[in-house]
């Protein structure tokens, strides 16, 4: 076999790879789709769930699930933003520098399950927190923290060293040339690392289940005082996520219409994953092409 023969059977074989893999997900995604959207319409994505008659939505999941969002970012991102620039800048290669990244490793491959334990241990038990929103944001933090943190890493790691040497060439500061230099050309591999830890978010269910609770209280969503019991910023109180809701619904569900809440549940499920990645892809190309001058 000569080698443009084996070139070609090389090239066919990885192309019918990647065609396996999208054809997995094109039928995931369809299939979800099919099923789920014929379910959704305005009464479903705006009214509250019943726990036995039929009819109900997804209203309070859907904000739970993007409110629980927003405060794992909030809490995870400068953590994780400080770790992978030390991790990256300033750590020198020595035995504890391979034993953080070792650590940021093995806390990544925890199960969902022990870090919903642990957090309820400590959090809910310990803390006295309770059920409650932030209780379950700062369980999935520890999620959020090795992937975001290694994303951050090596994003800064891939922006050439010439950049550098340009940034303190021209007398700026080791700090000045990270923030205003290096950083802006990494945000695209930042941003990455931002939408895959928040697909994790939207999909996490059982660190959630004894963190954030699979209650969802009724919420006045006209009271914009996060300190009053009945607010919906209010973030010590109980929240049941849609992926909680969607395991709920289909494990100990009792309602009539219980599948095609599961199915249109799920199908927005993945529209608002896709929608925010979208989004975040727009908003991170606009911020670099403002922070780079790029065209």
């Amino acid at each position: 076999m000569n080698s443009k023969t084996s070139n070609n059977i090389a090239t066919g074989v990885i192309y019918f790879l990647v065609a396996c893999v999208l054809a997995i997900l094109v039928f995931l995604l369809g299939y979800i789709l099919i099923t789920g959207i014929p379910h959704v319409s305005w009464h479903f994505l705006t009214s509250s769930a019943q726990s036995f008659a039929a009819g109900g939505g997804i209203r309070d999941q859907l904000f739970n699930s993007m409110y629980l969002l927003v405060l794992t970012l909030i809490i995870s991102f400068p953590i994780a933003l400080g770790s992978g620039i030390y991790l990256s800048e300033y750590a020198p290669e020595n035995w504890i520098t391979g034993v953080i990244r070792t650590a940021v490793e093995v806390l990544s491959s925890l199960p969902s399950v022990v870090v919903g334990l642990f957090g309820f241990l400590l959090f809910v038990v310990n803390f006295h927190m309770g059920f409650s929103i932030l209780a379950g944001a700062i369980a999935l933090t520890f999620f959020n923290l090795p992937l975001l943190t290694r994303s951050i890493e090596e994003s800064l790691q891939d922006v050439s060293e010439l950049q550098r040497e340009a940034g303190l060439s021209l007398g700026l500061s080791r700090w000045k040339t990270i923030t205003g230099i290096v950083l802006p050309a990494a945000l695209p591999g930042i941003l990455t690392g931002i939408i895959l830890s928040a697909g994790r978010v939207f999909g996490e269910a059982a660190a959630l289940i004894y963190t954030a609770g699979q209650s969802a209280p009724t919420v006045n969503y006209g009271d914009w005082n996060p300190m009053d019991s009945a607010s919906f910023l209010n973030f010590m109180r109980p929240a049941e996520t849609l992926a909680v809701h969607i395991w709920k619904v289909n494990t100990e569900g009792v309602t009539p219409d219980a599948a095609a809440i599961s199915s249109g549940a799920s199908a927005v499920l993945i529209v608002v994953i896709l929608l925010f990645n979208l989004l975040a892809r727009m908003l991170g190309r606009w911020l670099y092409k403002r922070m780079t001058a790029t065209k």
